[in-house]
């Protein structure tokens, strides 16, 4: 990375002496709490980034290898009563190892090249190949291969990612959703709102869901048809300088000054989307339109509850048994915890279940499920049962990387239930009422 001499050493060192290493931390670490082992702590994560701050340490591999062991969870931050950033300091410990290219492979570099330097660098081609994948579902070719027990040829590891393979709307969100949708009723504010990247492949029923929502809320919302990826992806992942390059983009596509919000709903870009000032430090053209862009940033069920919304009344009311878990990079990334469960609990029907654990990480964490899938696999099963002693019927949460992970794990034990974006109940239930109610 041209003009970077070192990630961690040219971090503000206030941020990486801030750990006391009081250990109040390490109960909330998954990885930690599945080995027992320091150096899979933050704490000792912590320590080995220091120590190449202070030139006592030279990034190698096995640096590297336990920077991307790390979850990302952000649970360490929630526990920590120092403050410490962990998460500027994760990422700037992956954008070091990735600096100086201990774990280059071809294999990796041609993985990583096709993904975050091409694939998700413009939607133009995300959307061609979630296309071609999308053809091939619909014309029961998945189907077909999955029947004939060819797969059966492939290594466990590729049988693997192949089940997890996610299913293709059958439309993106700008086929679902006009450029400008108008308040239903008298408009008091004007929001944008981000259709994402993998959300719009996967999940565009949510983004349609979130635009009728606002509507519904008094938000006329501005929803551009080519948006790009939020950089999320390529800032965990130690791709500092594309994040930085997306975050301009996204600036200039939204510009903050022209909305009361900029909306996301999903957790893991919100976390993200929040903190271009911080990426952008130091641009002459961009650090101030980014401080004001992290203002404005809002995840859709902090910006419900702070505009007051105006919850359905219905007669047609569907009794269900939800439990919520609680994406980490909402809950710890964005310290949103209460305001999801007050929309949950004001839906006509809707019966609240805490869910054990809620906060504790599902094994998603991006790509983590991926990268890591014998922890990612501990980690959803831990999850799937503390989902199984509640009796819920539906399982919400406010992430796409949270609903594929989970959904994986319920159809892997044959669970029969939905798994769903609050929003979505929400959205349900508006649609659910009469005209008369609304």
């Amino acid at each position: 990375m041209s003009g970077v001499r070192s990630h961690l050493k040219d971090l503000d060192y206030s941020v990486v002496q801030q750990c006391m290493h009081c250990g109040l931390c390490l109960p909330t670490c998954p990885t930690y709490d599945a080995t027992q082992l320091e150096r899979n702590s933050p704490r000792g994560r912590i320590a080995l980034m220091r120590a190449i701050a202070d030139d006592r340490l030279e990034p190698t591999k096995a640096f590297a290898d336990e920077m991307y062991f790390c979850l990302g969870c952000l649970a360490c931050m929630t526990a920590c009563p120092a403050g410490v950033n962990y998460a500027e300091l994760f990422e700037h410990a992956r954008a070091e190892a990735e600096r100086v290219g201990v774990l280059n492979s071809p294999r990796r570099s041609l993985i990583r090249g096709f993904t975050l330097r091409w694939l998700f660098m413009e939607n133009a081609r995300l959307q061609w190949v979630g296309s071609l994948l999308r053809l091939w579902q619909q014309l029961g070719l998945q189907t077909l291969v999955r029947r004939s027990g060819i797969l059966n040829l492939l290594p466990r590891r590729l049988r693997e990612l192949e089940a997890m393979t996610p299913t293709i709307q059958p439309n993106f969100s700008s086929d679902l959703i006009s450029p400008v949708t108008p308040s239903r009723g008298k408009a008091r504010y004007r929001v944008a709102m981000l259709t994402g990247c993998a959300q719009d492949l996967i999940f565009s029923d949510v983004n349609r869901d979130t635009v009728e929502v606002l509507a519904q809320s008094g938000c006329e919302v501005h929803t551009p048809p080519e948006q790009g990826c939020c950089g999320s992806l390529h800032a965990h992942n130690g791709e500092w300088e594309l994040a930085q390059t997306l975050a301009r983009k996204a600036i200039d596509q939204f510009p903050p000054e022209q909305y009361n919000a900029i909306i996301t709903n999903a957790a893991g870009c919100g976390s993200h989307l929040k903190h271009y000032s911080h990426l952008l430090a130091g641009d002459p053209l961009y650090a101030t339109r980014a401080a004001e862009w992290d203002r404005k940033v809002k995840d859709i069920h902090e910006w419900l509850v702070e505009i007051g919304v105006q919850l359905p009344v219905t007669s047609a009311v569907v009794a269900q048994r939800v439990t919520y878990h609680e994406a980490c990079h909402l809950c710890h990334g964005q310290k949103i915890t209460n305001q999801p469960r007050q929309i949950l609990k004001a839906i006509p029907g809707v019966q609240l279940i805490e869910l054990p654990e809620s906060t504790w990480c599902c094994g998603s964490a991006g790509i983590y499920n991926l990268t890591q899938p014998e922890m990612a696999g501990q980690l959803l099963d831990r999850k799937v049962d503390h989902i199984v002693t509640t009796g819920a019927t539906t399982v919400a949460t406010g992430n796409p990387g949270c609903l594929l992970q989970i959904q994986n794990g319920c159809r892997q034990r044959g669970l029969n239930l939905r798994i769903v974006h609050p929003i979505t109940l929400l959205a349900e239930a508006y649609r659910d009422a009469s005209p008369k109610d609304r």
